[in-house]
């Protein structure tokens, strides 16, 4: 199952090294390329040890905040206004140009995101950053984190939906902060700033979200909340938005709505690399077999099911999800 998932992300890679967020041909829009989904696949490609395939991916988001670079200047001289000034979280993965429809365009946890990879493997002795241009851009991504004030930001989230404050994005933008601090200067304030935003929305994701799939990256791959924190992140997405064929993203999500909420095949293996790396191997086994009994006859897992059904939409398989499996069994 290892190999075949491997197998399986790699046939959702363009030749730019961007990852698609479902096959190359899938007709929703998923064969684009997302900053924040191509990410969450690397985590998956790490733990098996793809190492040129990370660095390629990661190079070539680089490649695209370069060539948009013009943008983010602007983003920093003065703070954006409108959502179409922040930096996009869509691309084209064959021209890295950027989908100007608006879908929920402020995203901040995807700068959050790139930034915490990229420190997190340079700190690994693993070399993404190629020359003065990369350091140049990746300082730039700080600077534009403290322009948009991220710590109080009204963003769209990791869903792409309303503009609130959401605990996930706050934490993401801290989390990479922190990490790239070790390789450009960070000031202070603003990591304490991000802190202390992220200790008063907590264990909330958001004004109207008690509880959130998204927080589980606070968890992992951030490991940025309190063990008190985790506790209460854990319990709310077990009681509250575990299902049989997935998770929940939040209650009400209207999101391929029927009959219920969709349940999203990822919180599964999210949840078993959590407790494996909680050393509690009862639930790790457990959320493990959930993964497998999710996966359709082909080992894929696709982004979601229908409430109640065994019947999947047609974003199959999800990059992420299948990334969060081979982290679930290697990481």
């Amino acid at each position: 199952m290892l190999q075949k998932s491997i197998k399986i992300i790699e046939e959702m890679q363009y030749p730019t090294g961007l990852f698609a967020a479902s096959k190359l041909d899938v007709k929703t829009g998923y064969n684009l390329s997302w900053i924040r989904d191509n990410v969450y696949t690397l985590i998956g490609l790490e733990a098996a040890e793809k190492y040129n395939l990370v660095k390629k991916t990661l190079r070539a988001l680089l490649d695209i905040l370069l060539k948009h670079e013009y943008k983010i200047d602007w983003a920093i001289k003065e703070k954006p206004k409108h959502a179409y000034q922040y930096i996009h979280a869509r691309y084209n993965p064959s021209t890295m140009e950027e989908i100007w429809e608006n879908r929920g365009n402020k995203q901040n946890d995807a700068i959050g995101a790139l930034l915490f990879k990229i420190g997190d493997l340079e700190g690994k002795g693993i070399k993404i950053i190629r020359d003065e241009n990369d350091l140049r851009i990746i300082q730039k991504l700080a600077n534009y984190l403290e322009s948009i004030e991220y710590w109080h930001d009204k963003d769209n989230g990791m869903w792409e939906e309303n503009e609130e404050v959401h605990a996930s994005s706050v934490g993401a933008c801290l989390a990479g902060l922190k990490k790239i601090n070790k390789i450009l200067n960070v000031p202070a304030e603003l990591i304490r700033k991000g802190e202390d935003a992220l200790n008063k929305l907590l264990p909330r994701e958001s004004e109207t979200k008690e509880t959130d799939l998204a927080l589980l990256s606070l968890i992992y791959p951030y490991n940025i909340a309190t063990k008190e924190q985790r506790e209460l992140i854990l319990k709310n997405v077990e009681e509250k938005l575990l299902k049989e064929k997935g998770v929940l993203r939040y209650l009400g999500d209207q999101y391929y709505f029927r009959n219920g909420e969709a349940q999203w095949t990822m919180g599964l293996p999210w949840l078993a690399t959590i407790y494996k790396k909680l050393n509690q191997p009862d639930k790790y086994a457990f959320y493990s077999r959930k993964t497998l009994e999710a996966m359709n006859g082909q080992g894929e897992l696709p982004e979601l099911y229908y409430a109640g059904s065994n019947e999947h939409n047609e974003n199959c398989p999800l990059a992420w999800s299948q990334a969060m499996f081979v982290a679930s069994l290697k990481g």
